[in-house]
């Protein structure tokens, strides 16, 4: 293990997360809302804690290896939602205590928008901006590390578009060079966050809202600046915009930088986990409607189908935004809507969940083995398009599938001895294992009412979820550690 350069690294990544204190500062000065102590402080904190770390280790420029990379990705998480949980701490007459503000830091890096806070509407502007700020920098990380990072070290869900696998990738990167991937993906990232303001802007939003919805939406957080989330608006042109842009939050980054080169719509179409990604969406939104239609909650179709699609992209891309009380519809919606979130978007990009690819491989292997019972001595092939699967990636996959249920189940029953009941339990362990959010039970609204055990092991989730299980699961087996 190369140490020293791992401790450099992360002085340095401390260092460039101080500056990320200065656009909420600034918004403090504009709105006079006495927001700028907590920032200026943390800037400075985080400012000499990094460059100490740093300056201890200036001269280390050893390579690193496969294993420092796991530790590295795993510190650059773990490291900055800490000390992204000091502003929380310190905002004046709205002061969180150390476990809510770890837990909304976690929430908000990582992308979840599962929340402790009550009462959004009265936080101070530098402090909304903030959390949305922390949302666009966690999905701008979750991009550049699942598709530039993670498949240098052979993990993560984009592993599955190598050269073994079809798609429209045949190579781990985009361009030659790492560097160039990343530089790549920020300018697809950030020209959707634009393009994502001004058009809830020219739609009716403020511009600070505009700007802060821009950032959760493409980021697939779920932070807002208002209690009631998009719903505050009323609008169902904002409603159909966010749709389209939680959409777009969900799909692959790689299909859009592929789509925007070739100017073609041909990426998309021609991707096997884009297709089955639009008909779950499409699929469940419309059984939605029609059973909000039979039981009388909406009597127009086109309005039960807005909100149910609004909600559908929501789960399953894990925004977690809303418009409507979504847990006061019939059981078996809301319960469906949680499910949803477990395929979540596709690989590589800002949402959560499993994936929509490892689910199709889980579904044709389940047919392969079907097919086994009737033809024992039979070799059939997995395939993705018209190109074969190797069998190493669909052990993978199970491998994966395995591990995250076993987790899923750990977390519930730690819930449950903490005295919660049944659907809280499971939707809050799905919500935050998944980074989607908002829950049912006691967490519909917020996290606020869980113990602090409870808000440390959900933060846990949370982090577990991000890096897809392995990545961090690898730092507690001894094989890691030996030499």
């Amino acid at each position: 293990m190369q140490f020293a350069t791992i401790t450099r690294i992360l002085g340095l990544l401390i260092m460039v997360f101080s500056l990320t204190m200065i656009p909420p500062s600034v918004v403090a000065l504009i709105y006079q809302d006495g927001g700028g102590s907590a920032f200026f402080i943390t800037f400075i904190l985080s400012l000499i804690s990094g460059f100490v770390i740093f300056f201890s280790k200036r001269h280390a420029k050893q390579e690193l290896k496969i294993r420092d990379g796991f530790l590295v990705v795993s510190l650059f998480w773990t490291v900055l939602s800490l000390f992204g949980s000091l502003p929380f701490m310190l905002i004046e007459n709205h002061a969180l205590s150390l476990a809510d503000a770890v837990f909304e830091s976690f929430s908000g890096i990582t992308t979840t928008g599962a929340t402790v806070i009550s009462g959004i509407d009265e936080l101070p502007h530098s402090i909304l901006f903030y959390r949305q700020q922390l949302q666009w920098l966690g999905g701008m990380g979750i991009i550049v590390l699942a598709v530039a990072i993670l498949p240098m070290l052979g993990i993560g869900g984009m592993q599955l578009y190598r050269a073994e696998t079809p798609g429209p990738i045949k190579d781990s990167k985009l361009t030659p060079r790492i560097a160039g991937t990343a530089k790549t993906l920020w300018f697809i990232y950030v020209g959707l966050t634009i393009a994502c303001a001004i058009s809830y802007w020219l739609a009716g939003m403020s511009a600070f809202d505009a700007i802060g919805h821009s950032f959760s939406t493409i980021a697939t957080g779920g932070f807002s600046t208002h209690d009631d989330s998009i719903g505050y608006f009323d609008s169902d042109l904002i409603e159909m915009l966010c749709i389209l842009f939680m959409f777009l939050g969900g799909v692959n980054f790689s299909l859009h930088f592929f789509a925007v080169r070739k100017l073609s719509m041909t990426p998309y179409l021609r991707d096997p986990e884009f297709r089955v990604y639009t008909m779950i969406l499409l699929t469940v939104g419309l059984v939605g409607a029609i059973v909000l239609l039979v039981d009388h909650d909406y009597t127009s179709f086109y309005e039960a189908f807005l909100h149910t699609l609004f909600h559908t992209v929501s789960f399953a891309t894990s925004s977690g935004f809303s418009t409507t009380d979504y847990y006061l519809w019939p059981l078996a919606i809301s319960v469906l809507l949680i499910f949803v979130s477990f395929p979540g978007g596709s690989a590589g990009s800002t949402s959560g969940g499993m994936k929509v690819i490892r689910i199709i491989l889980l579904f044709k292997q389940g047919f392969r083995e079907i097919k086994r019972l009737i033809h024992p001595s039979g070799v059939f092939i997995i395939k993705l398009g018209k190109e074969s699967v190797n069998d190493r990636i669909v052990n993978a996959v199970w491998g994966f599938f395995a591990t995250y249920i076993m987790f899923f189940v750990i977390f519930m029953f730690i819930l449950l001895s903490q005295g919660l009941d049944q659907v809280t339990a499971f939707s809050a362990v799905a919500a935050t294992m998944n980074n989607l959010g908002p829950g049912l039970g006691e967490v519909s609204l917020n996290y606020g009412g869980l113990n602090d055990l409870t808000k440390y092991v959900l933060s846990f989730a949370m982090l577990l979820g991000r890096l897809e299980i392995f990545t961090l699961l690898v730092l507690f087996t001894p094989y890691f550690w030996r030499r």
